[in-house]
């Protein structure tokens, strides 16, 4: 298999062409059970590091069914469901669970229940891939602080069931120290652009070189940010609360915040994922083309600022 090109734009930078795709072998009799495609997925990405609470795994789809198509999302929208249906696609792979929690009734007359029936309906595998993802190594924690540069990275929590390198969220350094507002225009030109944009709390001139991250929301993690003295913490969806009591108990202001859209910083993972799990199916020998949604699930549409 060639070398997968990883260096994408993010969704709304899309100029007409294909989505980002990978195509692991060229023979049509080489294609995969979605069994197979479980087998590949627990490779990478293993059940055991998802957390206690979280829902993970095949939600919809019958194992002996022949996988040619899988696209990779971070939501499973009704938009994107969509589009993983029109372009063809067996498998739809998504960060985000459909059913994280209870549910009594899948009727077509719920958001949720629609979404089923058209999984069901046209043939559509789902399988969510959420904290286990955050997880592993090459997760979407991995993926953001090797984007930012970051150096002789390490977990901010271990994962309890696996490696040490394993676990939610991470912590390097920079090679440099740079200004806060040097890095965070750096933060900025690696997520898709979105409404949200990034926010920032700190003092712009400030000097960081140690950086902690958490793709995903990661207020929860505060105490591991200082434990590990991070200069500044970038995560997403920052509550008012937790960030204005993270900046009474900061130590000469550290850690700084660095606030972005949750989507976003997902999406890096996106690409990351379809190459690894096209060259993991490529070296079995399966024929699957695998492509990341184009579809910008971020909820928000515009922001209004100051001035």
């Amino acid at each position: 298999m060639e070398p997968v090109d990883t260096d994408v734009t993010g969704p709304d930078e899309h100029d007409g062409d294909a989505p980002f795709a990978v195509q692991a072998g060229d023979e049509p009799d080489g294609a995969p059970t979605l069994g197979d495609l479980l087998l590949a997925v627990e490779e990478l990405w293993p059940e055991s590091l998802a957390e206690g609470w979280d829902e993970v795994g095949l939600v919809a789809g019958h194992p002996a069914a022949l996988v040619t198509k899988v696209m990779f999302a971070v939501d499973p929208t009704l938009e994107v469901i969509e589009e993983a249906i029109e372009w063809g696609a067996e498998l739809l792979i998504t960060h985000h669970p459909l059913l994280l929690k209870g549910v009594t009734s899948v009727a077509a007359t719920t958001p949720k229940g629609r979404a089923v029936h058209r999984l069901i309906e046209s043939g559509t595998a789902l399988l969510t891939v959420h904290t286990n993802g955050d997880s592993a190594v090459g997760g979407v924690s991995d993926v953001l602080a090797d984007a930012l540069g970051l150096q002789d990275v390490a977990p901010l929590t271990l994962a309890a069931n696996g490696l040490p390198e394993e676990g939610i969220g991470r912590v390097g350094d920079l090679e440099d120290a740079m200004t806060l507002g040097d890095f965070a225009a750096r933060v900025f030109g690696i997520l898709p652009s979105v409404a949200g944009g990034v926010r920032v709390s700190g003092d712009k001139d400030g000097l960081v070189r140690r950086i902690a991250v958490c793709g995903g929301a990661g207020d929860s993690l505060f105490n591991e940010v200082r434990a590990s003295n991070a200069d500044v913490y970038v995560t997403a969806d920052l509550r008012h609360h937790p960030a204005s009591e993270a900046r009474e108990a900061a130590l000469n202001g550290r850690p700084y915040l660095v606030d972005v859209s949750h989507f976003a910083s997902e999406w890096l993972w996106l690409p990351a994922a379809a190459a690894a799990l096209g060259n993991v199916l490529a070296d079995q020998g399966h024929d699957v083309e695998i492509q990341v949604s184009a579809t910008n699930s971020d909820p928000w549409d515009f922001i209004l600022t100051p001035g």
